[in-house]
């Protein structure tokens, strides 16, 4: 839900809420909440300038937040990300269950206190009928006031956080896991599928790919790999020891790891090191409708989506001779029936594996493109270079954290 200042204007969205638990089985108080603002930077608010939490919205009684950002102490645990999914034991019944939500309110003393859990006792797996769900008062659990607070319990299913984590875009979801702890962040990548845990590590900074690449089983890493766009799998092996390239390489499928091989043969800050090995290609007779049905393709990034490159067989990279660029704008305005071949742009001449960064650059801003193809000396294309490749290599290390945008202010008090 969205957080606002007294006069109605919105601060950033709600992300968890942070409590400490205690020795005893009294409700744990909440501490405050983790608002993301613009960029996905995620700060810390007190719960003391709550005002109301209404069903759709908190209001704070200031529009001066910290800027600081927020950062989990020894002593405490977020909710959402570290208490969902733990296993407890109900007390009435002795029932195992597991945490799915929890509900706060203010006791008479204004502070806000975790009262009650939902939890769901057995099934909740695949195959297999889901168990019963209700609500407990916080008392009549056992199994949280032992456990370490800045520790996920060794019991912690995954199922709750993916279903929140399930709608959020992939870059989100990757600066989500960089506030979870190590242990929880793997938990959580080890339950995503292939597919999802290959766009979310491409959204994560190089380090944070590389270890938690390293912490998954060497065969689910080489799944992922294959999952990933080339290029972002050839820079990911690139950060990693030679003997750990080499070792999921070959675990990879040949024709998914023999892409990647080349891509990493070419220098870091050059066309074919930036270059993506699978951008949209047909053939001269192909029609204008095949074209654009393949350009819709919601997997495709913009960039890649906004031209088709026209070959000679065969289609895959390195292809037959390149013969040209169909951009979208021009797809648009034609009949569908008529051939890519009639409408292809020839100039100008592509670029080549061993240009620069700066000739890339260059070549981009003269002639108003989002994306070239990189050819080799035989003009067969290997492969296109986008604006976003680019900037990927441009921006400064670490440009993913978004912390590197902001000037940290005072420490939250």
């Amino acid at each position: 839900m969205g957080v606002y200042d007294p006069s109605g204007e919105q601060i950033g969205r709600l992300r968890d809420a942070v409590t400490t638990l205690r020795v005893d089985r009294q409700p744990p108080r909440v501490l405050g909440l983790v608002i993301e603002l613009p960029h996905r930077h995620r700060i810390f608010v007190p719960m003391g300038r709550v005002t109301r939490i209404d069903a759709d919205a908190v209001v704070l009684s200031t529009g001066t937040v910290n800027m600081r950002r927020f950062e989990t102490r020894p002593t405490e645990l977020l909710v959402l990300s570290q208490l969902l999914d733990r296993t407890v034991t109900v007390l009435d019944g002795d029932k195992r269950a597991s945490v799915v939500d929890a509900a706060m309110e203010q006791n008479r003393s204004r502070d806000w206190v975790i009262t009650r859990l939902a939890v769901r006792t057995g099934g909740g797996r695949i195959g297999r009928r889901r168990g019963e769900l209700f609500q407990v008062p916080w008392d009549e659990v056992d199994g949280l006031q032992l456990a370490g607070p800045s520790t996920p319990s060794p019991e912690q299913g995954t199922e709750s956080l993916l279903s929140v984590l399930a709608e959020m875009r992939p870059a989100d979801v990757a600066h989500t896991l960089q506030d979870l702890p190590e242990k929880r962040r793997v938990e959580v990548a080890e339950a995503l599928d292939d597919e999802r845990l290959a766009d979310v590590i491409q959204e994560l900074p190089e380090d944070d790919q590389v270890a938690l690449l390293q912490a998954l089983p060497d065969e689910r890493a080489a799944d992922v790999l294959e999952a990933m766009d080339d290029d972002d799998a050839a820079d990911l092996l690139g950060e990693m020891p030679d003997e750990d390239q080499e070792r999921l390489l070959e675990l990879m499928e040949p024709d998914e790891a023999e892409p990647v091989r080349r891509l990493m043969s070419y220098g870091d800050y050059t066309a074919g090191g930036m270059m993506t090995s699978e951008p949209v290609i047909m053939l001269p007779d192909a029609t204008v409708a095949e074209a654009l049905a393949l350009v819709r393709n919601p997997e495709l990034s913009p960039a890649l989506a906004a031209q088709v490159f026209v070959v000679r067989p065969p289609i895959e990279t390195p292809t037959g001779r390149f013969l040209g660029t169909a951009h979208l704008q021009r797809l648009l305005r034609e009949p569908p029936a008529a051939l890519v071949s009639a409408v292809v742009d020839k100039t100008p001449d592509a670029l080549r594996a061993d240009n620069s960064i700066e000739d890339v650059t260059r070549y981009l801003a003269t002639y108003n493109l989002v994306a070239a193809p990189v050819v080799d000396e035989h003009e067969r294309l290997l492969g296109a270079v986008s604006v976003d490749d680019v900037l990927d290599h441009l921006l400064p290390d670490g440009w993913r954290d978004v912390d590197a945008v902001h000037v940290p202010m005072v420490n939250r008090g």
